[in-house]
């Protein structure tokens, strides 16, 4: 029998404070207590290791990219990540669009979707990745969090939002404020890690940045309970990542997920150090990284600013995702709160 303990943190999804330890140390090596609802399944930190606002205003990118805008070799990254991201949904950018891309970095995807003709909209609380994203692109930027921005209702066609769900205080909110803009046709794209994943070190499974983490049933039922019927789940080739599309439904509360929570358990109690170095995917990592750093240093070579290299990257794309006309702008008011 599986021993709980009481969350410091009620769960997100089903309220439920009755909790497994998944995990007590980060990828960092610090103490961080990873727990998962028995409930539901959902998997969170508890307690939260930072204050989170603090934390992704001014120290998150120094802390993970050692720089406080991006350098070329993050803008090549970006970009070649934001045309990937963009193929997962080529379907829904077969018109022009008003976009509100939520956690929008520095700005790759953005712009390329404002390049392909879309009218957009970032939202992004670091500091420094929004002015960069401003001054270089020339996107409409809201610096600050999703919920210091008056998002108008039924505003937006399509909302993305690529590996920031993790990152916030409150997914049920964020998703909550994010149907309120959408469209009654409009659809709702999010990425988040696969709490199921092994594909990485079990070392690296949890760590400071990831206050939450999900399983398909847990973010399918996180978008029910928000008002979001999901549409389309695909998990990426190596199991690591989770894209799903939402439309618009009737809130539906959690009341928690059957077998969910023994499922995560079994399979983060199964993935031990042993088990990874006895797959591919450890060996497959390194070469890929390998190959990266040869190709960025070929890639970089041509130089320039980040939107010249951008412009590169993205010039052979206008032709195969640009949708026939440009969509009118789309609107984003910022609040008077900090």
């Amino acid at each position: 029998m599986t021993a709980t303990v009481a969350a410091q943190n009620a769960c997100n999804l089903c309220g439920n404070e009755e909790v497994s330890v998944l995990a007590t140390r980060s990828r960092s090596g610090a103490a961080l207590r990873s727990v998962c609802c028995v409930r539901c399944g959902l998997a969170w930190s508890d307690p939260r290791p930072h204050n989170a606002r603090a934390f992704y205003e001014d120290e998150y990118r120094v802390a993970y990219k050692q720089t406080a805008e991006p350098k070329p070799k993050h803008v090549l990254r970006a970009g070649r990540v934001a045309i990937d991201r963009a193929g997962k949904i080529t379907a829904l950018l077969n018109r022009p669009l008003r976009i509100l891309d939520v956690g929008s970095g520095g700005g790759e995807f953005a712009y390329l979707l404002q390049t392909l003709g879309h009218a957009v909209t970032g939202v992004e609380p670091n500091r420094g990745y929004a002015g960069y994203s401003e001054r270089e692109y020339g996107l409409a930027i809201q610096r600050g969090f999703i919920d210091q921005a008056t998002l108008t209702e039924a505003s937006f066609d399509l909302i993305t939002i690529w590996h920031v769900l993790e990152h916030t205080e409150s997914p049920h909110a964020v998703l909550t404020l994010l149907r309120h803009a959408l469209r009654p046709d409009g659809r709702l794209v999010v990425e988040v890690p696969n709490l199921e994943a092994t594909c990485q070190s079990p070392r690296s499974s949890f760590h400071e940045a990831h206050l939450f983490t999900f399983n398909p049933a847990t973010l399918e039922a996180m978008g029910a309970r928000a008002g979001l019927a999901l549409q389309s789940l695909r998990v990426s080739a190596d199991g690591g990542n989770l894209t799903a599309v939402f439309a618009l439904s009737e809130p539906k509360p959690c009341a928690g997920i059957p077998g969910n929570h023994d499922r995560v358990s079994t399979i983060v109690g199964r993935h031990t150090a042993l088990r990874h170095y006895l797959t591919a995917h450890p060996y497959q990592r390194l070469a890929a990284r390998l190959a990266r750093t040869v190709d960025e240093s070929l890639a970089l070579r041509a130089g320039g600013t980040g939107r010249a290299l951008l412009d590169r990257l993205y010039r052979p794309l206008a032709g195969r995702l640009a949708p026939p006309a440009v969509a009118p702008n789309a609107t984003l008011v910022a609040t008077s709160r900090p």
